[in-house]
């Protein structure tokens, strides 16, 4: 794909969802890391159906210390993978009120050091929270990424360096939130919705 066409794509999201946007549903910056840590490998809709009364009884470190390991097992439960994320959250909210007096650090390497935050989770919040022009790849952003042939890529990593490169700064904010929607309810991964697609005529997937 060449760079007119990648920027006609672009231009196309920045005017349908002119905005930053996540579907999790949070309130503070801490609220959004522990939604972020407790999205990994599960939906959006589980997460904020956890988190709603989750955040209710404890949406700081010092409430979520409070509730302890097994308290915070009982509330994220019927989320995938919850023992190894309690464990996570647990351990990153001690780290938060004593290493960082309760403010989420805003850089990527301090953030890859907080249990349960890996390079896709430091992205969202650089992106969300400071403003920063990285590129989280998800699943989603992985596959739109490479099935209209935006930027292919083996792995993530090589899809998110080569979306660092193509990618105009002035899109670079919501890049991420646009090909996540796209890719959730558009260009899913098993029934591709061609006929309501924005950018039909400009994707080069070879199949549609």
């Amino acid at each position: 794909m060449n760079k007119e066409t990648r920027y006609e794509i672009l231009s196309i999201f920045n005017a349908q969802y002119p905005k930053n946007k996540t579907e999790l549903v949070f309130s503070s910056d801490f609220e959004l890391l522990l939604s972020v840590i407790l999205s990994a490998q599960s939906s959006d809709v589980i997460v904020n159906k956890v988190t709603k009364i989750l955040f209710k009884q404890a949406n700081t470190p010092e409430s979520i210390l409070l509730l302890g390991l097994e308290g915070l097992k009982n509330y994220i439960k019927h989320i995938g993978l919850y023992n190894i994320k309690a464990s996570n959250i647990i351990r990153t909210s001690s780290l938060i009120l004593t290493k960082y007096n309760g403010i989420i650090p805003n850089n990527r390497i301090e953030l890859e050091s907080l249990p349960g935050v890996g390079r896709k989770t430091s992205n969202v919040i650089l992106n969300i929270l400071f403003k920063k022009k990285t590129i989280a790849v998800d699943t989603h952003v992985f596959r739109v990424s490479n099935r209209t042939n935006f930027a292919k890529g083996k792995n993530v990593n090589e899809v998110e360096k080569k979306l660092i490169k193509v990618v105009p700064d002035i899109f670079k904010l919501n890049f991420h939130s646009w090909f996540v929607l796209h890719g959730r309810y558009i260009c899913t991964a098993r029934k591709i919705k061609c006929d309501i697609c924005l950018i039909f005529k400009l994707c080069e997937f070879k199949k549609k």
